[in-house]
Order: C-alpha cells, then structure tokens, then sequence
C-alpha cells in the first residue's frame, strides 16, 4: 500500500479505503451520486413534442395536477439536465428533425484506398438550371459514374427529363470505352455501386454489365454515405460551375423577386451539354480533390495507378446500349415492321424475305440496327422511320397536346372544387355552417344528371345485336289496350288465334 500511495501521491489511508470500497462494494472509483434520469413516458413525450423540454414539463405538470399528486414532477432544469445527460447530442437532433438531423452527429469511416477501376459510382442529379430546348425551358439531368480510386469522372450522359435505363447506358457506354473522344479513362470496373433506383437495377443494365461479368452493387436506400465519392461530385459540380450559370433556380435574389428568367435569355441545351463536358474535362485533367496524394489531379492519380487496365473490343461495344426483342422479322416490300410501324433503308434493296432480328435503344424508336438471326448475328445496317413528322409538325401536336392538357386540369380543378366543403370561420366552439346552401331540388337533379351519364357512357346497346328467337320457343301474346267499350265484351283474337285463347296465359314453362 505504501508503494501504490507513493505512485499516486496520496496516503496510505486512502488506498486503504479505496481497497476497503472495491472490496465491499465493487466499485473502483468514486460513489455515484443519485440524479434524476428519464423514464420511458418522458421519451415518449420528447418525440411526441420533437425535443421540446419545456412543453413535456408543463405536460407532466398538467397530468400531475389531474391525478392529484402535485409536485412530483420535477423542475425545468432538472429535466433539461436529465436530457443532456441521458440523450446524446445526435438524439436530441433526431427527435428534433428527424434521421438526417441525427446522421449529421454520427462518425462514418473511409473505405480503404483501392486502385483504378476497382469499383465505380453511378448517380443521377437534377440540374438546377433552366436551359432553352425547342422554345420550352427544362431542367435537364445527369447520370454519371465517377472511379472512386483516381476520383475521374468516366462516363456522362445528359437528358432533358429524368433519366432511364437509356441514360445510364449511355454512361456505360462512354465510361467502358476508352477510344476518341472518351480516353484515356475507362476499361471494365471490377464492381458499380449505385443506389435502389430502377434504372440502374433493371433487367436490361444488368444483362448488358453481366455480358462483361461486371456486378452490380446496390445501396440501401436512403444512405447517401454509402457512396460518399458521387454524393461528393454532385454536390461539387453546384458549388463549382452550376452557380454562375444563367437560370440557376438556387440563385439569392432580391425580396419580391420571384420571376424566373425568360427562355430567350437561358442557354441551349446543346450550349449547356457543351458547358458541362468542358467542365468535366476540366475536373479530370485541372482540378485537385481531395482524398488523392500529395494534391494530383484525376488523370495523374490514373496515370500514376499500375493497374491494369482491362479493355473491350469497339466492335462489342458497338450496340453496347441497345436490346432485343428476341424477335426474328422478315424484310417485306414496305421494309421492317416494328411497333406497328415501318422502317426503310437504302441497304434493304435486293433483301425482300430476308430473316432478321433488331436491336434498338430504350425509349428512343427513330432508328433501329438489323442484324442477321445467328446469336451473334452480322450487323446489316440501320434502318430509319419511314413518314417521320417533321419538327413543325411535332411542335403543333405539343401544342395540341398542352392544350389539352390545360383544358383537363382546369376541368380537374373546377370538379374538386365543387367536391370539397368550405364552411364559415368560427370564433366560438360550435360546428362551422356551409359557405354554399343547396336546395332539394338541386340536389336531387345534379344527382340524378350524374347517374344518367354513368350509365349512358356504361350502356353498349349495339356491341352484340340480338338474333332472332327459335321458331319452337313459345313467344308472348300481345294483348290490345282495353278501351271502354271492350270492357263489357270480349275483345277480338290476338294473331289470328281463336276469341278463347286471347286472354289465356301460358304457365306450362316451355321455352
């Protein structure tokens, strides 16, 4: 005990006491001392009240003084301590604003370092930028995919709504390829994570990854940190070159200044696809991000990883983004049928009755790529819509369209307006009256013009015309209208039947 009071600088009688303490107690430190602590009921009303201390406290007041036992509850600030002491920081921010509030307080860790084209990222972002396409302001989208070793941006494809299956193997198709004007980055990854959106996970991208036995890695939903390198892009390309454009949809602007730019002053979206590949070649080639050694830029970290590169023959790569139908179709004298729909080349001349199969991109049926109907079949040659609408005519089919679509959402509007009750304001508590009296009868006559149109539009009178009964079944009497003088006499026979049998009802049950 001496050498121990010695070390410690204290006295021998207090290692004794503290032996004493361990031994008798089990503790090795100093006695708790008896706080205040929360119990489940007061976790409930914290999430109840989003964090509100001072709001739980006058609720347990409340209920205490209901219950007749005043004065139980302890004060403001011994209930703000107990808070502080048994909720950490990231659980007072999560029951304030919820799960993200609360991730901001927790502790992520970095993946190891990995070499080139060990595994990718993939995202879509929406563009805060009005741009100009064909008179309409829209606010394109980006799908790209980002090589988490050297930090360079592999493969880009813009659209001007949101992305499908087609965007994303666009972006494939330019980050696999490593030819002119997509090189030096590229080759095969050795695994693409992305988040759970459909069209990173539909059939067609992992029939076309698979092909190449590339895997594709899908994130839980709603985890943005799981892959920090893309979330990092997307929010780099706003602070860096997204701000300074005109129609940012972000922008400070003045107090009452809600007016958007008009569309003559907003780029065009083939100025704006221009703008934003210059930028990623600038970020590839001139900019230092973080997380690379001794401040490279994406192409120096590329050039500098000794990885191999594995790369996919041009001709593989060719109809990379395209699928098949499974479908083998004839050459006739109109050309292919696809859709409903013809399609003609100059190639097809002298190819009448040929067997082929097509390949086409999603969404986009403008053009199509035949080929012959071996399983790796010869590429014959594109072939194009016949009768393709000219742009005057697709912008007055728009035009037609919107107006129509105005005409239905201002009838949509007027019917829930109708369907929905508005009722006076009250100052007293006493159930609100209706704005709008109706009378019965307008009542009854909205109603019953509803169910005749219900079932005017239901009634299909000529779909299957009746034919004619069969000449055994027994047919109904048409009896003539009694007048008064036929009251007191039998009336005449009925198709030429005997006078007995004119009022005789058939009950034997044939048909």
């Amino acid at each position: 005990m001496r050498l121990v009071a010695s070390a410690l600088d204290v006295s021998v009688r207090t290692v004794r006491r503290w032996v004493e303490a361990a031994r008798n107690e089990g503790r090795a430190g100093r006695r708790p001392r008896p706080r205040f602590s929360l119990t489940p009921r007061m976790r409930e009303l914290l999430a109840v009240w989003g964090g509100n201390v001072a709001a739980v406290h006058r609720e347990l007041t409340a209920e205490a003084e209901r219950d007749g036992r005043p004065g139980t509850v302890p004060s403001l600030a011994t209930l703000q301590r107990a808070v502080r002491q048994d909720l950490s920081a990231g659980e007072r921010a999560g029951l304030k604003g919820g799960e993200a509030a609360r991730r901001r307080y927790d502790v992520y860790g970095k993946r190891p370092r990995t070499h080139r084209n060990a595994c990718w990222e993939g995202d879509h972002k929406r563009i805060p930028v009005r741009v100009d396409l064909e008179g309409s302001a829209v606010c394109p989208w980006v799908t790209w995919f980002i090589d988490v070793a050297t930090k360079a941006i592999v493969g880009v494809a813009v659209t001007p709504h949101q992305p499908a299956r087609d965007a994303v193997l666009a972006a494939l198709r330019t980050g696999i390829s490593r030819t002119e004007p997509y090189g030096p980055f590229g080759g095969l990854p050795g695994v693409v994570r992305v988040d759970r959106g459909k069209e990173f996970l539909c059939r067609t991208v992992e029939r076309a990854l698979g092909a190449f036995a590339v895997p594709v890695h899908d994130l839980p939903a709603y985890k943005p940190y799981r892959k920090g390198t893309v979330e990092a892009l997307n929010d780099a390309v706003e602070e860096m070159f997204l701000v300074s454009l005109p129609g940012y949809t972000r922008r400070a602007r003045p107090v009452g200044a809600h007016r958007p730019d008009q569309v003559d002053d907003l780029l065009s979206y083939p100025e704006f696809v221009e703008a934003l590949l210059r930028w990623v070649q600038g970020w590839n080639t001139g900019h230092r991000p973080e997380g690379l050694a001794k401040g490279m830029t994406p192409l120096a970290a590329w050039e500098a990883d000794p990885a191999p590169v594995e790369d996919v023959a041009e001709e593989r790569l060719a109809f990379f983004a395209m699928e098949d139908d499974g479908r083998v179709r004839k050459i006739t004298t109109n050309g292919i049928s696809w859709r409903r729909r013809a399609y003609i080349a100059p190639w097809m001349a002298g190819h009448v009755g040929m067997r082929v199969r097509l390949r086409y991109l999603p969404h986009y049926d403008g053009q199509i790529e035949v080929f012959t109907v071996e399983e790796w079949g010869r590429h014959l040659g594109s072939a194009y819509l016949a009768q393709a609408a000219t742009l005057e005519q697709r912008r007055a089919l728009s035009s037609v369209r919107e107006k129509k679509a105005r005409a239905l959402k201002a009838d949509l509007k007027a019917a829930e307006k109708l369907r929905k009750a508005r009722y006076t304001a009250t100052t007293t508590a006493a159930v609100p009256r209706p704005r709008r009296a109706v009378t019965s009868s307008q009542a009854e006559a909205e109603i019953a013009r509803s169910r005749g149109t219900d079932l005017a539009a239901r009634a299909l009178p000529d779909l299957i015309p009746p034919r004619e009964p069969p000449a055994s079944w027994a047919r109904p009497v048409v009896r003539p209208p009694r007048t008064a003088d036929s009251q007191t006499g039998a009336g005449p026979a009925v198709d030429g039947g005997p006078p007995e049998a004119a009022d005789v009802r058939d009950d034997s049950g044939e048909r």
